[in-house]
């Protein structure tokens, strides 16, 4: 797959200075931390962005997988000026709770990852993930170029016979993706007893844990 760095290069200076979240706070520079050491260490990162419902779940599914540089929580199908939490957790914007997951190739490959967001949720259920409904929990893989657009189509044909249902993932390109309010960052990590994290996310990322244990961080 061809290295994405300056199209992810372009996204994290976006990243760093969206009006979206405020730009200069301690949260936000740790939040960039792991991707500007990789920069500066030269490792040719790729991006995907994923929506499987609460980003909280998808980003933390995927930060304890080797090979993750960095999984920003975020918003992608909609317009800068309405990507708040407060009008898109409304489900009146065009927006979906998305995941950006800065990734080196050498260590997974983008078919890898489209295995764990297909186990961090369920692709058969619409505009919903359990108790969170409307479109902006939608599921959709909005990809990058015209190999990751390949891959899914591809991906998506071989998992359908393992689900009673039909699997209704849209495959779409990713036109913006704006990242979410610092308090949403690394969630599930800042806020492990929080009622929604005990039900809801922290089954879906043990059970990515669990399937993808030879994958797992040796350390965070």
């Amino acid at each position: 797959m061809h290295s994405f760095k300056l199209i992810s290069l372009i996204l994290l200076i976006d990243l760093m200075f969206s009006s979206s979240c405020v730009s200069n706070t301690s949260d936000s520079q740790k939040r960039n931390k792991n991707i500007t050491k990789a920069f500066l260490s030269d490792i040719k990162l790729d991006t995907a962005t994923f929506a499987g419902g609460c980003f909280w779940c998808i980003e933390a599914s995927f930060e304890q997988i080797e090979g993750v540089i960095e999984a920003v929580s975020g918003y992608a199908g909609g317009t800068k000026n309405n990507a708040r939490y407060d009008l898109v957790s409304s489900g009146k914007t065009a927006h979906a709770e998305a995941v950006q997951i800065y990734y080196d190739p050498n260590k997974i490959s983008f078919e890898i990852l489209l295995d764990i967001l297909f186990t961090a949720h369920d692709p058969t259920q619409l505009n919903r993930q359990g108790p969170d409904v409307g479109k902006q929990y939608r599921s959709v893989v909005f990809y990058h170029n015209g190999s990751q657009k390949k891959i899914v189509n591809q991906k998506i044909k071989e998992i359908s016979p393992v689900f009673s249902s039909p699997i209704v993932t849209l495959i779409e390109p990713l036109v913006a993706f704006y990242p979410a309010e610092d308090y949403h960052q690394d969630y599930e990590k800042n806020n492990p007893y929080q009622p929604y994290v005990l039900s809801v996310s922290k089954p879906k990322i043990d059970l990515v844990a669990r399937k993808f244990k030879a994958l797992l961080k040796v350390s965070e």
